[in-house]
């Protein structure tokens, strides 16, 4: 090699370094190699674009530079390395994604993880496809629900890889917090309060988008205005995750008081033809929100409608909101305990609720939307067991976790209302004038409160420690107005239901053994809200400790406390009636659950039964 000048010794080194020409001779040699690999035998790529082309490295180059940003230089290098690799292997059948896979170790390799994150393909492994359709047993909404789950698995892995900050997506993976319905989370909002009457009398304009479903335009008629119903239950419920909270059901409908049967009849085929959307396991729930000591009529003929809807569906997607602020609970509380025979939803409440709890946080109540934007919780109990039972630095780690929770929530924000104005949600963008006049809050779920500071902070359950709840709660208040008014948006604190808080429980008796957590509970999942028994109610009286608790947590927190009355399903008609109007004298808003046995073969529940189905006999019970 000396001889033909191809390396020479550097003395001062005391080893030899390759020259210009050595350089040239080997580039040379690595050209004819590749020429005649290629002459043997052409290699063909299998491309996403369902073709079969030749394989060029220069597509590597442009696809590094396009999609990961890589310099050139970088990525010449790269691809130069990935191009030996697979002439080495000398694969007939390349793909797209085995080459994606190549370049992806090799950027590992060199240590640019950020520029692989940037490639990396999202997907999904083929066995895990392969169960999804195997276990068909969840899937009661066709291939569609099969589609929906593979679309949110690639959009939540989306969100934890690329959108979310990275300290954000830790925690949740963690479980420090919990991100409901990931895969929508940045495309649609979790609850929305909307005045139906507004949408129905300005008939739906839905401009370019959903083609295919009719148009209606504004109308007095009967059988118009319940189509229409019918129609934006369907379309809305595709652009909230969570809750689609109704209002105006009653004044829409006050010129039709003198044919209340019709009005019944057709009511209940608006309800039953109108279909939800189900991005979970359980679907997007429509709320109508009465307000009592209105048209009275009225009110009862949805009511009635309403059971009607009832006895021909297993599990009703569709629910009631009774606002007593301006009337009598009696009125209707023989029909509520009807309803909850037929295993229908019922919440009462004063003021703007959503069925899980939230306060719509919206300060007019002429407001014709609302948006609430609910589905992060934090893990309390997690924060208590690393603060070694000193509750200042419990208080401190809370308000350190909220903050870039807070920060990822109000770019979702500023995600969905671009995403809508570019038309991902043509309702909220048409109709509502979304970016005038509704009002969006933040609003962040705690979860376990009373686990950590009774059970791991080790407060006695007494007046003292109920003092350190309340100043837990008030911590967070304060750290979500400071954290709002420096994003200029409302952020509110609330406890309500969650699937957050089973996972929580599971995750953290994995890290610190069942026991620690989980000794003192009776449950395998964390405290949301509070829970009041039907058969204990009749002896409460505000001054009961359940009671007053309940009401002074419902003043402190701001976004909403989810209260459920739970009712024991022996109770009859009467009972449950008793039950419903005492509670409405001790707490402002509560929730109504009665378990109900459907049967999992032919979906009957008329009456009550427990080991298998009196009317096919089937042992499948739901």
């Amino acid at each position: 090699l000396l001889r033909q000048s191809l390396v020479a010794l550097n003395k001062s080194e005391r080893r030899y370094t390759i020259t210009n020409l050595g350089k040239l001779v080997l580039s040379l040699a690595r050209q004819i190699e590749e020429r005649s690999i290629i002459e043997s035998g052409k290699m063909y790529v299998r491309t996403s674009g369902e073709s079969i082309e030749e394989f060029n490295s220069h597509k590597i180059i442009q696809s590094l530079v396009r999609e990961g940003s890589l310099p050139l230089e970088l990525a010449q290098k790269i691809t130069e390395e990935v191009e030996n690799r697979i002439y080495k292997y000398q694969t007939t059948y390349l793909t797209g994604a085995v080459i994606r896979d190549m370049v992806n170790s090799v950027l590992l390799e060199h240590g640019h993880e950020e520029y692989r994150n940037k490639l990396a393909r999202l997907g999904m492994p083929v066995y895990d496809v392969q169960e999804m359709v195997s276990n068909l047993d969840d899937v009661d909404n066709g291939a569609e629900g099969i589609l929906f789950n593979a679309g949110q698995r690639i959009f939540a892995e989306h969100l934890l890889t690329n959108v979310l900050p990275k300290d954000v997506a830790d925690s949740h993976l963690s479980g420090d917090l919990h991100i409901s319905n990931p895969g929508v989370w940045s495309m649609i909002p979790d609850t929305i309060f909307v005045n139906v009457k507004e949408l129905i009398d300005d008939g739906i304009d839905l401009g370019g988008k959903y083609l295919d479903v009719s148009r209606i335009t504004p109308s007095k008629q009967l059988d118009e205005i319940t189509s229409s119903l019918s129609i934006i239950i369907s379309l809305l419920s595709k652009e909230a995750s969570q809750e689609i909270v109704l209002d105006g059901l009653v004044t829409l409908f006050n010129k039709h008081s003198k044919s209340l049967s019709e009005l019944e009849q057709k009511l209940t085929n608006a309800f039953a033809t109108a279909s939800t959307t189900k991005y979970n396991k359980i679907s997007t729930n429509i709320s109508i929100r009465l307000q009592l000591g209105t048209d009275t009529k009225i009110i009862n003929s949805i009511i009635n409608a309403y059971k009607n809807y009832l006895t021909i569906t297993p599990i009703p997607k569709i629910g009631l909101i009774i606002d007593n602020e301006k009337g009598k609970i009696t009125d209707v509380s023989q029909s509520i305990s009807e309803i909850l025979l037929l295993g229908g939803k019922v919440m009462i409440a004063k003021g703007q609720i959503s069925s899980n709890g939230v306060t719509s946080g919206s300060t007019k109540s002429t407001t014709p939307l609302a948006i609430t934007l609910q589905s992060v919780s934090i893990n309390l109990p997690r924060l208590a067991f690393e603060s070694n039972k000193d509750e200042t630095y419990f208080r401190a780690r809370l308000a350190l976790l909220m903050k870039p929770a807070l920060d990822s929530m109000a770019l979702r924000k500023k995600e969905i209302s671009d995403l809508t104005r570019r038309g991902l949600n043509p309702i909220l963008a048409k109709n509502t004038q979304y970016m005038q006049k509704s009002s969006v809050s933040l609003v962040i779920n705690l979860v376990g409160l009373k686990e950590s500071v009774f059970n791991i902070l080790g407060f006695k359950d007494n007046k003292d420690g109920r003092a350190i709840l309340h100043k837990v709660i008030e911590t967070a208040v304060d750290v979500g107005a400071k954290k709002g008014k420096e994003l200029g948006d409302n952020v509110t604190i609330c406890m309500i239901e969650t699937e957050a808080s089973s996972r929580f429980a599971t995750l953290d008796g994995e890290k610190y053994g069942k026991n620690s957590s989980l000794n003192s509970m009776e449950s395998d999942f964390y405290s949301q809200g509070t829970v009041i028994n039907s058969s204990e109610i009749h002896d409460y009286t505000n001054k009961t400790e359940v009671i007053s608790e309940s009401n002074k947590l419902s003043k402190l927190l701001n976004g909403g406390l989810l209260i459920t009355l739970d009712i024991d399903k022996d109770l009859k008609v009467d009972e449950i009636k008793k039950s419903i109007e005492k509670t409405t004298e001790l707490v402002p808003s509560f929730k109504l659950v009665r378990q109900t046995s459907i049967c999992g073969e032919c979906g009957f529940k008329d009456q009550p039964f427990e080991d298998k189905c009196p009317k096919c006999k089937s042992p499948y019970i739901v």
